[in-house]
């Protein structure tokens, strides 16, 4: 089970949803923010090699700075538990540029796109 205030994200390579554990036991999601690769684009992040086709880059850029924003919550230690749910391309993307601290506190990964679930729905998945 997720600790109180884990960070939650739900993702595929088009956007991520940020969501917190609310509940002091259980879980229950409150969304906290809405990733585009419009404002992860905005931070001047990295992009991803050049060999894919535009669709193909586009998802890998984004999952790469999505994984750069998480690795810079957790090394500003604004999360102690992270539970990620991606689609299985954009989570095997994300894998490849988690930080060490990142990786230690990450409860658990769900390889599914659970993107246009009700926060309810993705509780239920994670449970």
């Amino acid at each position: 089970m997720l600790d109180h205030n884990a960070l939650v994200v739900v993702a595929d390579g088009k956007h991520a949803l940020l969501y917190r554990n609310v509940a002091k036991q259980g879980l229950e999601l409150a969304e906290v923010d809405h990733l585009t690769p419009q404002n992860l684009a905005d931070e001047g992040e990295g992009h991803a090699p050049q060999e894919r086709s535009p669709k193909d880059e586009d998802e890998a850029t984004f999952a790469k700075q999505l994984a750069e924003r998480l690795n810079r919550i957790v090394l500003r230690h604004k999360a102690e538990q992270v539970a990620i749910v991606a689609d299985p391309t954009t989570l095997g993307t994300m894998r490849k540029h988690y930080h060490k601290e990142l990786e230690s506190i990450i409860a658990k990964e769900l390889a599914k796109d659970l993107t246009k679930s009700s926060p309810a729905d993705v509780a239920k998945a994670l449970s």
